[in-house]
């Protein structure tokens, strides 16, 4: 497992107009596309440079494929960054800050000690 792909699977994603569409429309492909295409770039990095040993586990690419925010914080993703994508990704199907209630309901369930969100 690994916490640092799955955010930064989430922060690409929601940097880019185009990819939020794209995830939302088509989850399974979008996250199969990124984890071949993306999962190995170095961030923030223009030189071409790449890493060879990062992937998702099954766990990871379900949750991400279902967009599961509840399995993916259980996983280590950060909420915040959960949230904003998830936002910018169906806040339009929903009234003013409904889904941003639902988003939190769906997690009341939760006690501390929280999963670690640490990278």
């Amino acid at each position: 497992m690994s916490k640092y792909l799955l955010n930064k699977f989430l922060y690409t994603i929601d940097r880019d107009p185009e990819l939020v569409e794209r995830y939302r429309e088509d989850a399974a492909g979008t996250v199969s596309w990124w984890e071949q295409e993306l999962a190995n770039e170095i961030l923030n990095c223009h030189t071409g440079e790449r890493s060879t040993w990062l992937s998702f586990t099954d766990e990871e690419r379900r949750a991400l494929r279902e967009h599961d925010h509840v399995a993916l914080f259980g996983l280590g993703a950060h909420p915040f960054l959960t949230l904003t994508l998830f936002i910018a990704m169906f806040e339009r199907d929903h009234g003013p800050l409904e889904y941003q209630k639902a988003y939190g309901r769906a997690l009341q369930h939760l006690s501390l000690p929280y999963p670690d969100i640490a990278t």
